[in-house]
C-alpha cells in the first residue's frame, strides 16, 4: 500500500516540477504582462483623468509622437492620437497610463515589452511618456 502511495506522490511531484519549469519559461511573459498592465497605470474607468496630466501640445508633442512611431511603439499599441491600432501590447487609450508609468515601463520593460533604456535617450523616453500620458484616451 505504501508503494502505491509513494508512486502516486512521485507522479504528482514530477507533474509539479514540470509545471514549474513550464512557468519559468512561459510565465514571465504572461504573468509580467498582467502585472505591468495594473501596476502604476491610471484607471480607464474613473471620474476623470487626474492621473494623467493635461497636455499642452507644442513641439514636445511632435517629439513624443515621433519617438512613439519611430521606436516601434506604434506596431504594438493602439493610440488613437497617433493613428495606431497595434494589438500586441495594451491599448493605451483604454489604459490611460500616467507619464511616470510610461517612463518606467519604457525604461525597464515588462511582460512581452522589452526595455528601451539602451535604445532611447532619457529625453526621448520623457518625450514619449509625456505624449502618451497626454493623448491617451482623448
Amino acid at each position: 500500500m505504501l508503494r502505491v502511495i509513494d508512486r502516486g506522490l512521485a507522479l504528482i511531484s514530477g507533474l509539479a516540477a514540470l509545471l514549474v519549469l513550464l512557468l519559468l519559461f512561459a510565465g514571465p511573459g504572461l504573468i509580467g504582462a498582467k502585472k505591468s498592465g495594473n501596476a502604476g497605470y491610471g484607471s480607464s474607468s474613473g471620474s476623470g483623468s487626474s492621473s494623467a496630466p493635461a497636455y499642452s501640445g507644442g513641439s514636445s508633442t511632435s517629439a513624443g509622437q515621433k519617438v512613439f512611431t519611430s521606436a516601434g511603439c506604434a506596431t504594438c499599441h493602439t493610440l488613437k492620437a497617433a493613428g495606431t491600432t497595434g494589438t500586441v501590447g495594451p491599448n493605451l487609450d483604454q489604459l490611460r497610463p500616467t507619464a511616470a508609468a510610461v517612463s518606467s515601463i519604457v525604461q525597464s520593460g515588462g511582460g512581452a515589452m522589452p526595455s528601451f533604456a539602451g535604445k532611447l535617450s532619457s529625453a526621448q523616453i520623457s518625450a514619449v511618456a509625456q505624449y502618451v500620458a497626454g493623448v491617451a484616451g482623448r
